[in-house]
């Protein structure tokens, strides 16, 4: 068990929950159900129980290494990684194996989003325990796949290949990244496909030996400075090099193209909680289907809202159907949630108008 290691991947800014989610405080430090625990430490809380504590790294960008301080205490700071700035997953992920294999080159590692939602984690924990078990015997590039309930466009999907002497773990035949609509619909149809959770297993040789194979433009950025990688120069070099890492995800990168692919077909209630209205649909709800979310409201003659407030304003509506009201500090969205594809746009066309202001 202490050669079992995760990475928790905290450096996204959650556009798509503006204006609650902030530049300042994105959503993984949000604590959406009124539990006391935001989305990160839910995250840590879960993991912790599966790997050793000291064995947690953080990836974050070096502009939240405060809230990351401030809500994660016990992890020590040679595993808190501060990015210099964003270069999506792939660069994320190599750092954080390059930085484990200094320490344990028999390592092996659980990747995971600081931001997603599991309702079921005695069965997370137990397909985490077997993923491990399958890495460490296999050199393999384990992802986990969510089967799919509707056609969903905005998830990578997993198609599934041959089997494995691992039960619930097949090959993986191609990735594809958030087809159409239609072709959506005949993935969902052909029950073939799987929903890319963004949950990976694996050794770190593995995944280095990956890295230097199909992304070698990732992986000469670390070779070149592995020497000082797990030494107290380890943050000076990584300011200097990471910036030339290409923006780019772990599967561009190296899911779609490796050959020691493989998928472990699970169901622990997960959700992505990419939106207004997923978070919608798992919160508590009151007869009409409205969710006021941790804020009081009055609502008359309206249905299936999401109502989220901050401080301790009061929402009095009327008539309001299937809208989301988000009121955070100096910034009122309200959006049907039919449109909340949007958001995106709308967050770029405020910094357009206003700069960086209310981002």
């Amino acid at each position: 068990m202490n050669n079992r290691y995760c990475v928790i991947m905290c450096g996204g800014v959650g556009s798509r929950f503006w204006p609650y989610s902030r530049a300042e405080r994105p959503k993984q430090f949000i604590d959406f159900f009124g539990t006391g625990r935001s989305l990160l430490q839910m995250s840590y809380d879960r993991i912790k129980g599966i790997v050793p504590a000291e064995n947690i790294v953080v990836v974050t960008n070096g502009t939240y290494a405060p809230l990351v301080r401030e809500q994660l205490p016990e992890v020590k700071e040679e595993c808190i990684l501060l990015e210099p700035a964003r270069r999506n997953t792939a660069p994320c992920i190599a750092w954080a194996a390059y930085h484990i294999y200094a320490k344990n080159p028999e390592a092996s590692i659980m990747v995971a989003p600081s931001d997603h939602l599991i309702l079921k984690e005695d069965e997370f924990r137990e397909n985490i325990l077997k993923g491990f078990e399958f890495v460490e015997s296999h050199d393999a590039l384990l992802t986990l796949g969510i089967k799919p309930n509707r056609p969903e466009t905005g998830y990578g999907y997993i198609q599934i290949g041959g089997v494995t002497d691992a039960e619930g773990i097949l090959k993986v035949k191609t990735f594809t990244e958030k087809p159409n609509l239609e072709l959506a619909k005949v993935f969902l149809e052909s029950g073939e496909f799987f929903w890319n959770s963004g949950m990976f297993l694996w050794s770190a040789k593995s995944i280095i030996s990956a890295m230097r194979s199909c992304a070698p433009d990732v992986a000469e950025q670390f070779d070149k400075i592995s020497d000082m990688i797990g030494t107290h120069r380890e943050q000076e070099v990584i300011n200097t090099n990471f910036e030339s890492c290409p923006n780019i995800s772990i599967d561009f990168a190296v899911m779609e193209k490796a050959p020691n692919v493989y998928v472990q077909c699970v169901n622990f209630g997960w959700n992505d909680l990419g939106t207004w209205s997923v978070l919608h649909e798992f919160s508590p709800k009151n007869r009409e289907g409205n969710v006021a979310q941790n804020c009081k409201a009055l609502l008359y003659n309206c249905n299936d809202n999401m109502i989220a407030v901050s401080g301790d304003k009061l929402v009095v509506a009327s008539g309001l159907q299937g809208y989301i009201v988000a009121d955070a500090d100096d910034v009122l969205l309200i959006c049907p949630k039919s449109e909340e594809q949007k958001i995106k746009q709308y967050v770029n066309d405020v910094k357009a108008s206003f700069g960086d202001k209310y981002l």
